[in-house]
């Protein structure tokens, strides 16, 4: 019987986050030893649980939570709540995490959970109680200086609120540290609700130096109108950039003239879509990573941007904001058609360098101002971007092999300074 999973249906992610990692091996001629170790997981935990649902029956759910490499500290990544989470995918996604930590320079390893659920058909009892059983069941795993969660797909401030109290409870007190991405009354940063987008928007802020493609009439379409697309349609505005079209799972609108990201943002809150925006043509989820623009930002799930629809794409400047939407045969088809792709471990990195600020203030009991944040973020992914560009014109490779380049060197450091124990 064909799946009904289109995650399991699309080119299996774990396989292109490896094939990603060996095209930088290579280019790096790492030792093979190495590359055994750095190909793979180092931990993978997966339960099943109960929970009681509000009619009183019981159901079992299936999580993850997998921690790739710890060499440069704790394990770092989200959490996310989707029907279609595997375990491949999860694999990847902790990969990935590394390489990010790796190229922005902030000491993590990679980590990532997910539960196989959709969220949306829960009650916020369901939810909680999903939350509290799923964050007892991993909690062998995580801690401030063991493995720390964040929100991901289909999960907020109010999840990381459930989980660090949960956690803090089995311990006896208050270890806000153990997740970032939490509320700012207990113990979030400022900045973080942002910071995804900002962080991609200071990319495309340098690639738009090194194209010389100003930002100010360039005109940016936006598959994901989540938090990162939402926002990052706010920031491009500011800038004087275009909006000419945005989507979200229910579909996509489009208006050659522009699009107001506000009252977008005011409709899709009543209506719970960007579907029937006034004054807007409807154009589909893969429709709209073809359209006429500078700047496209894929900011929904993996796997848009494939082999089959990368010779169509119009965009000069392809900014990821979500993890893994191009495949790797699609990378080569841009490169090869001069499309300048921000690879997602840099370009979306934003929020994981604010989740690591988070962390500093939670271990601290310390709090920065938003402005401190802002530029502390600019300046690091200012110097990421740098590193990867200049490895990219040494080694004639395009941006995502340069970022892995310089994110598997470093991760690479580690380990073998570390050596293999015992």
């Amino acid at each position: 019987m064909a799946s009904s999973n289109p995650v399991a249906e699309a080119p299996n992610i774990w396989a292109v986050a490896q094939a990603q990692f060996d095209a930088a091996a290579e280019q790096l001629d790492l030792d093979p030893g190495l590359r055994r170790v750095l190909r793979v997981p180092q931990r993978e935990l997966t339960v099943n649980f109960p929970v009681t649902m509000d009619d009183g029956h019981v159901e079992v759910f299936t999580g993850y939570r997998i921690q790739h490499n710890v060499s440069r500290g704790p394990a770092k990544g989200g959490i996310r709540y989707h029907q279609d989470v595997t375990r491949d995918e999860v694999r990847a996604l902790s990969m990935w995490m590394t390489w990010k930590c790796a190229v922005v320079n902030i000491p993590y390893g990679g980590g990532k959970g997910g539960v196989i659920v959709d969220p949306k058909k829960l009650s916020m009892r369901e939810l909680e109680g999903l939350t509290r059983r799923f964050t007892t069941e991993i909690s062998p795993l995580i801690g401030p200086d063991r493995d720390i969660p964040a929100p991901d797909v289909n999960t907020n401030a109010q999840v990381m609120a459930w989980m660090m109290d949960t956690f803090s409870m089995h311990r006896g007190y208050t270890i806000p540290g153990v997740v970032t991405g939490k509320p700012i009354a207990i113990g979030g940063s400022l900045g973080r609700n942002e910071a995804t987008a900002r962080g991609a928007v200071y990319t495309l802020h340098q690639a738009s130096r090194t194209l010389d493609i100003p930002l100010a009439g360039a005109r940016v379409s936006i598959q994901g109108y989540g938090n990162a697309g939402s926002i990052a349609a706010d920031l491009l505005a500011d800038e004087g950039a275009v909006i000419v079209a945005v989507s979200d799972s229910s579909g996509g609108i489009y208006n050659t003239k522009g699009l107001d990201p506000a009252r977008v943002s005011a409709w899709k809150a009543e209506h719970g879509t960007v579907v029937g925006f006034p004054g807007a043509d409807s154009v589909s989820n893969t429709e709209i990573l073809e359209l006429d623009c500078e700047i496209l930002v894929p900011a929904a799930l993996e796997n848009q941007i494939t082999a089959q629809n990368a010779p169509r794409i119009q965009a000069r400047i392809v900014a990821e904001a979500a993890n893994g939407p191009t495949t790797p045969e699609a990378d080569q088809i841009l490169y090869d058609r001069g499309v300048f792709v921000i690879p997602d471990i840099l370009c979306n990195a934003g929020g994981v360098t604010v989740s690591y600020f988070e962390w500093v203030q939670d271990m601290q009991s310390f709090f920065w101002t938003e402005s401190r944040i802002n530029e502390s973020l600019h300046e690091i992914m200012d110097r990421a971007f740098e590193s990867v560009h200049a490895m990219s014109e040494r080694h004639s490779v395009h941006m995502r092999t340069a970022a892995y380049m310089v994110a598997v060197a470093r991760v690479a450091e580690a380990t073998t300074l570390r050596g293999l124990y015992p």
